[in-house]
């Protein structure tokens, strides 16, 4: 019954427009104060034990590597080297786009940065060149969404701290699931391009490939910082965020000088508002778990589940379900912290590996990014593109169903997750 009533509480208070930090907070002080006896100390003790978390200080630090490279010019250098390396096959300028937000999603950890910093500098170009504009748009809002899956990723941090996961663990967990989502998002564009006959860029002799290159090693260099760091053990994740928020600078200010002294009051600014939302919406989602286990939620869900009979493969479907109707009206970050207390302990109790189901989780919010009505990508293309959302939605249709069927495989093949990991010994 109190389930109901929390559950109730937020869905309607959501559904009036409120943001969900503020929904978050008003649900749980309502429950706490009509509903319960848990004395107000033992609350603030969780609020400041939940929140005192090293993993979280890496949030910050990435937000701000990310906006570093957006505002200088790594994103034009990385759509340089791509445009090199593949322009020439069917759809050239489209699976430079793939390639490119790859690229930039393992150094920006964040996805609407990935679309913003990639598709206002490849769009104009793929029209240019003769692309139809709907084209463009299906590639670079669902390709965009790798900014969430190739490590780093803001959103597995998240999840870090909703679960207790290892950071490292997920980020290594992330990086062949997202290097083959590309790979499945690139197809589907060389596909339709060679079906629709679409425009071939002219093959880049090897002397431009090199130089194309080392016009943006300095910024593909930051992936060997993060990963590489993190893998040695030389860096922890939120050291290795600290590292890539410095180096992001360094790189922008005085190696490309895309970014002037002037700008970085702007950029720091930018990076403590974009911190300090995702900061207030966790501070909220920490109680809100708190209510859910004092409630014993979770507990009865997983009880349920096994006395029903209901296997691990019935559990994982319905998560996805759930996932991609949660996706129709909310953003990612909101999406873990709110639910990933829920479905957690239900999901060991089913014996499913952590690291597995925080990716599986990722790719359901890659795929929520990416569909109506409210698909965090779809608006951020929207505002690049000038299409409206309908005809947005139209256009990424054969990426958002090859992104569906990916979500299947991952669900249902750990290994794809948790081969790298347990290689290198993180699990």
């Amino acid at each position: 019954m109190n389930a109901l009533v929390i559950f109730g509480l937020l869905a309607v208070l959501m559904l009036s427009g409120m943001p969900i930090s503020i929904s978050l907070g008003l649900t749980v002080l309502t429950f706490l104060f009509t509903m319960t006896d848990v004395p107000l100390e033992s609350v603030a003790l969780k609020l400041f034990t939940g929140i005192e978390k090293f993993e979280i200080m890496a949030i910050p630090f990435f937000i701000l590597a990310g906006n570093f490279l957006t505002h200088g010019g790594v994103a034009k250098r990385m759509i340089n080297f791509a445009t090199s390396m593949v322009g020439h096959w069917y759809g050239g300028l489209g699976l430079a786009g793939v390639l490119a937000c790859a690229l930039f999603a393992a150094v920006s950890g964040s996805s609407p940065a990935t679309v913003v910093a990639i598709g206002s500098i490849l769009l104009p170009a793929m029209v240019k060149a003769g692309f139809p504009n709907k084209f463009g748009a299906g590639v670079i809002a669902t390709s965009g969404a790798l900014g969430i899956l190739i490590p780093p990723s803001i959103v597995m941090v998240m999840y870090s701290v909703a679960t207790n996961t290892s950071v490292g663990a997920l980020f290594m967990a992330g990086v062949i699931p997202g290097l083959a989502l590309a790979a499945t998002l690139g197809g589907v564009t060389w596909y339709r391009a060679k079906k629709f006959d679409y425009p071939r860029q002219p093959k880049a002799t090897w002397s431009e490939r090199w130089k194309a290159f080392r016009a943006s090693v300095w910024g593909l260099l930051l992936i060997v910082v993060v990963m590489g760091g993190i893998y040695t053990g030389i860096f922890t994740p939120t050291e290795a965020a600290a590292m890539s928020a410095v180096y992001a600078f360094i790189c922008a200010v005085f190696i490309y000088r895309d970014l002037g002294f002037k700008d970085v009051p702007k950029v720091l600014l930018n990076s403590a508002n974009m911190s300090a939302m995702l900061l207030y919406i966790i501070t909220n989602a920490v109680l809100f778990s708190f209510i859910m286990t004092n409630e014993n939620i979770p507990q009865a869900l997983a009880d349920w589940m096994l006395g029903n009979g209901l296997g691990m493969i019935t559990f994982l479907l319905a998560v996805n379900v759930i996932l991609l109707l949660a996706g129709n009206f909310m953003e990612p970050s909101s999406i873990v912290l709110i639910f990933a207390p829920i479905l957690f302990p239900v999901a060991m109790a089913l014996g499913i590996h952590p690291v597995h189901f925080g990716i599986l989780m990722v790719v359901n919010m890659e795929v929520g990014m990416c569909h109506p009505p409210v698909g965090l990508n779809l608006y951020v293309a929207s505002g690049i593109t000038k299409m409206g959302i309908t005809e947005l939605t139209v256009a990424v249709w054969p990426w958002l169903l090859s992104m569906l069927c990916f979500l299947m495989v991952v669900t249902y093949w750990p290994g794809l997750s948790l081969w790298l990991p347990q290689r290198l010994g993180m699990i």
